[in-house]
């Protein structure tokens, strides 16, 4: 008989009801620094009613967002980690402190603006740099990119900062 296991923050979160937005998954405590942490689900497309991402774009985003995001001096030092989602409608964005989605929308919003306007060699898209690194898919992240700036992040309403049951 398999063990009973706690269901994890993201799978309590009612993925019928989810749109585009950016949403607090959980805050937590490191155990070794004490300090808090916060991760946000970047919601990009509508579980289960949209298509998912293609991975090339996915894979792309997450070489432009991860790089924006650490070369921000305003928050170069908070990011944890910027990477997708295994269902492919989305990213998580883990980051030191106890923030709140208002507060990320910001620096989020000029993530993917800078995506959405990417011209040129994608960083760490190189053999030598990534494990995977012909998966990229610009033209597709771009396209990405401005959808999620025109559906959530330029006029964001506040039922898409902030998760509902």
């Amino acid at each position: 008989m398999a063990e009973t296991m706690d269901r994890i923050a993201s799978f309590q979160m009612n993925h019928l009801i989810l749109e585009p937005g950016i949403y607090i998954s959980r805050i937590d405590r490191d155990p070794a620094t004490g300090s808090a942490v916060t991760t946000f689900d970047l919601r990009m497309t509508r579980p289960n009613r949209e298509p998912v991402m293609d991975t090339g774009a996915i894979h792309t985003i997450e070489h432009l967002l991860a790089t924006h995001l650490r070369n921000s001096a305003a928050w170069k030092d908070r990011v944890i980690y910027a990477g997708p989602m295994g269902c492919r409608t989305g990213f998580y964005l883990v980051m030191f402190g106890e923030l709140a989605s208002t507060e990320v929308l910001g620096p989020v919003r000029d993530a993917f603006r800078f995506i959405a306007d990417f011209e040129g060699e994608i960083p760490g898209a190189r053999p030598e740099q990534c494990g995977n690194y012909n998966d990229q898919n610009l033209d597709e992240a771009r396209w990405e990119a401005r959808r999620y700036l025109e559906r959530a992040l330029e006029n964001p309403r506040p039922d898409q900062l902030a998760y509902r049951d």
